[in-house]
């Protein structure tokens, strides 16, 4: 690339024009490949809502059947909160994405530990709180990170 097309990619704001082995697509091919693209997500986002939806209303189908809620049944309930939460930061672009899926790791490492606590090598339960605290730290990394 010579001086005066570099020169010119930095008027004209292109960044595609420094790099010369980019392909160049035009604006209306562009609109349509992310406007796709955008749609499907959205869809997918959608879908993935209604079914968290109603994997709750399963769960709390077969908490009023046993007639007990037990503290699994709670964290699970989490979970799915937790889901429908990122799905709508997701949608809506507002908030961090990262932090909600470091969030349900955190509740899903807690249930395995309340549902399998007894049964566990204590040195696996370490291993899992482990996890959870470097989970922990991770999302007050992200969250304290100045945003841009």
């Amino acid at each position: 690339m010579s001086d005066s097309d570099s020169n010119n990619a930095r008027q004209t704001g292109d960044p595609d024009a420094n790099n010369p082995g980019f392909p160049k697509i035009s604006n209306s091919e562009h609109f349509f490949i992310v406007g796709g693209f955008d749609v499907i997500m959205k869809l997918l986002l959608i879908l993935t809502g209604l079914m968290t939806l109603g994997a709750a209303g399963i769960e709390i189908v077969g908490i009023y059947e046993n007639g007990t809620i037990d503290l699994a049944d709670i964290l699970m309930m989490f979970l799915y909160t937790e889901v429908v939460a990122m799905v709508v930061v997701s949608y809506t672009g507002r908030g961090s994405p990262f932090i909600y899926p470091i969030f349900i790791a955190i509740t899903a490492l807690s249930r395995l530990i309340v549902l399998q606590g007894k049964e566990m090598d204590p040195q696996n339960i370490l291993f899992e709180a482990g996890s959870i605290v470097l989970l922990a730290i991770a999302a007050i990394v992200i969250v304290r990170l100045p945003r841009r």
